[in-house]
């Protein structure tokens, strides 16, 4: 038999909890969640996530609200799975990040002071290799950078843990005097045909891309996706123009899209 949803008059943060645990509910719940595990829900969290993302980047406030909503089902949904095993529920969740926050935050909880947003960031990343001793979990101070994350963001965390420790080119110079080496080696093994080692070499590019983005203070993802964005507007005004020329891009030839994407580059600059 069909039972109703959960009460409108809970707050709405205890009324999407327990919507979760009928959702989860073994003998009146939907098959589809039923099913589901922390391996293949995931994937469905690191894309709402972006989602979240896209949402900012468009400055869509509405939509962003409506994204957030979607991810912080994805937290519930962990946290339920993780409260049927007898290992954690949403409370220990949120428990857990209040702690940190206030642990992490010596200068607005506690007595410690801070000369400089710099000094700030040192104290942050002192407070997290504390834990991570704490913990006892890493033998290198590289092993709970999570392999998950997309391969630009890794390769920032990385290089800012190394540098972190002093293994750091020691300015945007360097860093692009070392681009400029990689992207040589990686010319010469096109050249030579050899694929293989120019894969391992384009790597070699893009880790030396998120090294100077980090010495930069830029975050490469952010980066991309606006570019992303900006080839997308352009690409499209192309097809359009096309399109008054009673075209498609299949009939047209690099010569004539290369002009337009000229001309709406000059019109972006202008």
């Amino acid at each position: 038999m069909t039972k109703p949803a959960p009460p409108a008059e809970l707050r709405p943060i205890d009324r999407l909890i327990a919507i979760m645990a009928r959702l989860r509910d073994r003998e009146h719940g939907c098959p589809w969640d039923i099913e589901q595990t922390f391996a293949t829900i995931a994937p469905y969290t690191v894309e709402e996530a972006y989602e979240v993302a896209d949402a900012v980047e468009r400055g869509d406030l509405s939509d962003l609200r409506d994204e957030l909503g979607d991810l912080l089902l994805q937290v519930v949904f962990h946290a339920r799975m993780a409260e049927e095993q007898g290992v954690f529920d949403f409370d220990d969740v949120a428990r857990a990040i209040n702690d940190k926050m206030v642990r992490r935050h010596p200068h607005v909880f506690g007595d410690e002071t801070y000369a400089s947003l710099a000094e700030q960031k040192q104290g942050w990343e002192a407070l997290k290799a504390a834990e991570r001793q704490e913990k006892g979990r890493a033998a290198s101070l590289l092993d709970d950078v999570p392999t998950g994350l997309p391969a630009l963001t890794r390769a920032v965390k990385l290089s800012r843990r190394a540098a972190g420790v002093g293994f750091v080119w020691p300015s945007a110079k360097e860093v692009l005097e070392k681009l400029d080496e990689e992207v040589g080696e990686l010319k010469a093994e096109i050249a030579a045909g050899d694929l293989e080692k120019a894969r391992q070499e384009m790597g070699d590019v893009l880790f030396v891309v998120a090294n100077l983005a980090r010495t930069l203070d830029v975050d490469p993802e952010d980066a991309l996706r606006a570019t992303n964005a900006k080839f997308g507007r352009r690409f499209r005004y192309i097809e359009a123009k096309l399109a008054e020329r009673g075209k498609t891009p299949e009939q047209s030839d690099l010569a004539e899209m290369d002009a337009l994407w000229d001309e709406i580059r000059t019109a972006d600059k202008g």
